[in-house]
């Protein structure tokens, strides 16, 4: 189907659905919700073709003024500047309509569940996971999102063996989904006194937060184990058999949760994340059949691939997926993410663009 024959349908259904809308029944029926999200999701697509179509006509106009020998020699100076104007812009709002069909990541505007883990490198891995937890949290507070943490097992010199944390927001997902997978990081160790570079890891994983309605988990398919947390000596979250092991027996996934002094809440939680994780696990299957056949791809999703490296001493961050290096590695540990991701997300509506075209 050709891009006019699909922009053609989109208007079509955008139309049919306002008068759908207005059908005297239509509330009392259950879909109004349904249509009135679809018909939302229609208005920049439709506005995007009325731009496009309305630059059509007016690069047609002024072709037939530019061929006309007896247009005015300061009229056609103005009509071929503007044409040339057009011959950029055209080819942009065609593109940026072919963004808007690209089909939708059902859960882009999902929350996300953020777990950071050290890798290689001991105490070092533990400082820069901590690091990399704390980027996270700045760039969730420039976004206007909310940043909880829901786990944090910390070394005791300023690191973290693992942070886990929900971050709630507008296009949480769509936005941080790139993330997931291994960073490296190049620098000189505050505990190391020779001076020399080490190069140290952490894992990172992005999933969309699941809804109960994404992810049925029966109770036979859990086993609960009920036990005494194990932090810091001292605190009183040890007194008492309030943390929490969930094991979803099918695939064999362990959740544990004791940051918080009531087992129920640490149950709560343990839930949220099992539940998370078994989304990611069911989009993963389904994602490794889709890449299978796809011709190129921002990154596998793999947790054990190398996306990107920190590179303290030339003050640079290079995301090796698409061969991108920026010299602001400051701003970017302060949360200045934003170049970063929109290049990710650029790329990836490239390739896919280049699958359908």
């Amino acid at each position: 189907m050709s891009l006019n024959e699909n922009l053609q349908k989109v208007v079509a259904r955008h139309e049919e659905l306002g008068e759908l809308m207005l059908a005297p029944d239509i509330a009392s029926s259950g879909d109004f919700v349904k249509f009135s999200k679809e018909y939302a999701e229609l208005i920049p697509i439709v506005e995007g073709i009325a731009n496009l179509e309305a630059a059509q006509s007016e690069a047609a106009d002024l072709a037939a003024m530019l061929a006309d020998p007896e247009t005015d020699p300061e009229m056609r100076t103005m009509a071929e500047i503007e044409f040339q104007e057009l011959k950029v812009k055209v080819p942009a709002l065609e593109k940026m309509i072919q963004v808007l069909l690209l089909p939708k990541d059902e859960a882009d505007e999902k929350n996300a569940i953020l777990e950071v883990r050290a890798g290689t490198g001991g105490d070092e891995a533990a400082l820069f996971a901590a690091d990399l937890f704390r980027m996270y949290q700045r760039y969730a507070e420039t976004r206007g999102w909310k940043f909880e943490i829901m786990a944090l097992s910390e070394t005791g010199i300023g690191g973290c063996k693992e942070a886990i944390a929900s971050v709630t927001g507008r296009g949480v997902f769509a936005r941080l989904k790139f993330e997931s997978g291994v960073h490296r990081v190049q620098r000189v160790p505050a505990t190391e006194s020779g001076g020399r570079i080490h190069t140290s890891a952490a894992t990172v994983a992005v999933m969309p937060e699941a809804e109960e309605v994404d992810v049925q988990i029966a109770d036979k398919d859990l086993r609960i184990d009920i036990f005494r947390a194990s932090g810091p000596g001292g605190q009183s979250v040890n007194t008492t058999d309030s943390a929490i092991r969930i094991t979803h027996l099918p695939t064999g996934l362990v959740v544990i949760q004791q940051d918080e002094k009531s087992q129920h809440k640490n149950k709560a939680k343990a839930m949220r994340v099992l539940r998370s994780r078994l989304y990611d696990y069911q989009r993963q299957l389904v994602d490794a059949e889709r890449a299978a056949a796809r011709k190129s791809q921002v990154g596998s999703g793999d947790r054990s691939e190398r996306i990107r490296t920190y590179n303290y001493p030339q003050g640079r961050v290079t995301d090796h997926r698409i061969n991108l290096t920026l010299h602001k590695l400051d701003r970017i540990m302060d949360g200045d993410l934003d170049e970063a991701i929109d290049a990710l997300i650029s790329e990836d509506q490239a390739s896919r663009l280049a699958e359908i075209s």
